[in-house]
């Protein structure tokens, strides 16, 4: 298991190859347990529907587990979802913040948005090790879903950076 003296959170690369606009994600330097992590997330273009709502989510996917939803609607959390997650932001740009990151916050984050088709998923990437850190970097390119329903459309292909 992962000890907080191991943890490490580095953003690597976050690729959306699709034509409607670019999503970027950034992060705050690489960060030890008991520190904020903010992640931020920016659109091209404004991802606001024509209801007034953003459908602007992040999930969190630890390794051989489903992604779980950490946030809804830019800045909702989900039941079950630690306080120290948070999110904020509006029209284009949006953050994850971690108040105090823990050993167990080691895991990929997605940016996604569902307002507009194709879907945007872009994905930072982790990996944390005891007493070792950081360990590698890899880049993961994400296709886009066909339509606003079929998160299964979505694909990824790996390579080493």
């Amino acid at each position: 298991p992962c000890t907080p003296a191991g943890l490490l959170i580095v953003l690597i690369a976050s690729i959306r190859p699709c034509s409607q606009g670019k999503i970027v994600l950034t992060q705050s330097p690489s960060s030890l347990p008991g520190e904020r992590v903010t992640i931020s997330c920016q659109a091209s273009q404004s991802v606001k529907h024509s209801d007034g709502k953003t459908y602007l989510y992040w999930f969190q996917q630890k390794p051989g587990q489903s992604p779980r939803l950490l946030i809804y609607l830019v800045s909702t959390l989900n039941s079950g979802i630690p306080a120290r997650f948070g999110g904020s932001g509006a029209d284009r740009d949006f953050t994850l913040t971690i108040s105090s990151v823990s050993a167990e916050d080691g895991a990929d984050y997605y940016c996604f948005q569902g307002s507009f088709t194709p879907l945007t998923v872009p994905q930072t990437r982790t990996k944390t090790s005891p007493g070792l850190g950081w360990l590698g970097r890899e880049a993961q390119l994400f296709s886009c879903a066909s339509s606003p329903s079929a998160t299964d459309g979505v694909s990824a292909h790996t390579q080493a950076l």
